[in-house]
């Protein structure tokens, strides 16, 4: 009887090995019925399949994706574009698995289950988010219609609303995640089109809202009467720049942001700027005068600053603290949150006698018998005790450019709140500290007659800038021509006029 059962087990042994694609299986070649997505991966080796598939996904790579974009706008991608990729290699590994691993019973079975229900694997894929960012940002944005706030324009003496504009835009953000979960998920294969997600913005701003813009908040005034042409013009350009500005509440201002770019351009001008304790021409030059008359509207309206800066040098169009300077290349600013329940308005003007005016209008709430004043207090003065002067051989003998000492200070700004006349507090805003610069000349020394450049150099020596002066002007009207009766004589070719030029006029820093 055992040897009976024994030999059946042994004829069993032996139909189950002759009825398996022995064959198929020392080549390690898929199975039939196994297939990835639609495509059939029989008696394909794990690396030919892989092939076929990479092949597939190559090909539907440049299908047509159209993205909607604000108000029905369409951009054309494809999955290439953002960096269509097969996520779940694994699965030809785990194919080429099937049938071919445990015993042969375990082997048999699976290929008898491949008969009657195929194993289909399905395609993962995955998109590079950095492309999908950069393809929103620059193609679909491109049509956002952003939100325009209503605000006001002052004609007339009185207030006129001008609507604003509701916006819709593209968030960004749920877009991405929208095309990353469309392509991993919900792609079909094919050309298709995808709505993106777009976000309302609504204006603000009603008439109800703008109606309480009524009283005067702060004004405040300084002259450039002084200044030259060019300074004037970049003074006047500042303030036309942020004239009729509507700020609501818990906007932030900033004034940086309102002038620039320091441009022709846009308006400027060069004109005398500090630079490194010195007067230099830059664009935009007379800028701070601007900052700092708005800053002193914006104290006395009692608004939240959120950004001040005081000038490297004192500058003379207001008391010491009293200053806001802003500066391209340190990143200076002057800012101010409008922290009232209403929305505020600037009206900014300048006059044909060279003034400059900021008044911010808002909803008083402050009571009648309140009152503000701000004071200047100097801690500690510096003066300079040296003169400097610069020999140049780039300007001829007789040129002398004079820049006027500065006064070191170390001040505070005290704010005073009054109720009925009465002071009721007194609070310190900032504290100041502005650089001492010595008078300094730069003198031209270039001059083919040696005795003459031993001359000058010798006054140099001095360092005493009014003896070289007198000694440059003395040489420049030696190697004039002499004159025709009755003519005035000119000065020598590049030379100084006589006498010589009268010092610079401090001005303020747009940057240092």
């Amino acid at each position: 009887m055992k040897k009976i059962i024994s030999g059946f087990a042994c004829f069993g042994l032996a139909f189950l090995v002759s009825v398996l694609p022995v064959k198929a299986q020392e080549e390690n070649r898929i199975l039939d019925g196994i297939y990835a997505e639609d495509m059939s991966l029989e008696g394909k080796t794990a690396d030919e399949a892989r092939k076929m598939i990479s092949d597939y996904v190559d090909s539907i790579s440049g299908k047509v994706v159209t993205l909607v974009a604000v108000d029905g706008n369409e951009i054309q991608i494809t999955p290439a574009d953002i960096g269509l990729c097969w996520s779940n290699q694994d699965i030809v590994d785990e194919a080429a698995r099937i049938g071919q691993t445990g015993n042969v019973v375990q082997r048999y079975k699976a290929a008898k289950d491949l008969q009657h229900q195929n194993k289909v694997y399905n395609l993962e894929f995955d998109v590079d988010m950095d492309l999908v960012r950069t393809i929103l940002s620059e193609q679909c944005s491109v049509y956002n219609l952003e939100a325009k706030d209503a605000t006001l324009v002052r004609e007339n003496e009185s207030f006129v609303i001008s609507p604003g504009q509701t916006g819709q835009v593209v968030d960004e953000t749920a877009s991405a995640e929208l095309i990353c979960d469309f392509f991993r998920e919900g792609w079909n294969r094919e050309d298709d089109i995808l709505e993106l997600e777009v976000i309302v913005d609504e204006a603000r701003g009603t008439e109800e809202e703008l109606g309480k813009v009524k009283d005067v908040l702060g004004t405040f005034t300084t002259s450039f009467s002084t200044s030259g042409a060019s300074r004037s013009a970049n003074v006047r350009n500042g303030c036309a720049l942020i004239n009729g500005t509507t700020l609501y509440p818990g906007d932030e201002f900033s004034t940086y942001e309102a002038v620039a770019p320091f441009s022709t351009a846009n308006g400027y001008y060069m004109a005398g700027s500090y630079l490194n304790g010195q007067v230099v021409d830059s664009l935009g030059g007379g800028i701070c005068q601007v900052s700092t008359t708005l800053y002193n509207a914006v104290l006395l309206s009692e608004l939240e600053v959120t950004e001040r800066h005081n000038h490297s040098m004192i500058v003379t169009y207001v008391d010491p603290s009293a200053d806001a300077a802003i500066a391209e290349s340190s990143g200076k600013d002057f800012k101010f949150v409008n922290n009232t329940d209403a929305p505020i308005y600037i009206e900014g003007r300048t006059t044909d006698d060279k003034h400059i005016s900021f008044t911010i209008y808002g909803m008083e709430t402050r009571d009648s018998s309140h009152g503000v004043r701000y004071e200047s207090e100097v801690i500690s003065r510096t003066n300079p005790d040296t003169e400097v002067i610069y020999a140049t051989e780039s300007l001829p003998i007789g040129s002398v450019s004079v820049q006027s000492a500065h006064i070191g200070y170390k001040a505070n700004l005290w704010k005073i709140v009054t109720e009925n006349g009465t002071e009721v507090s007194r609070e310190k805003i900032n504290s100041s500290t502005y650089q001492a610069a010595p008078r300094t000349a730069t003198v031209g020394v270039a001059t083919a007659d040696p005795n003459a450049h031993a001359e000058i150099m010798a006054a140099i020596s001095t360092n005493n800038i009014d003896h070289v002066k007198n000694v440059a002007a003395a040489l420049a009207a030696a190697a004039a021509p002499p004159a025709a009766e009755g003519e005035v004589p000119p000065p020598a070719e590049g030379a100084a006029p006589v006498p010589a030029p009268a010092e610079s006029v401090p001005v303020e820093e747009p940057a240092e």
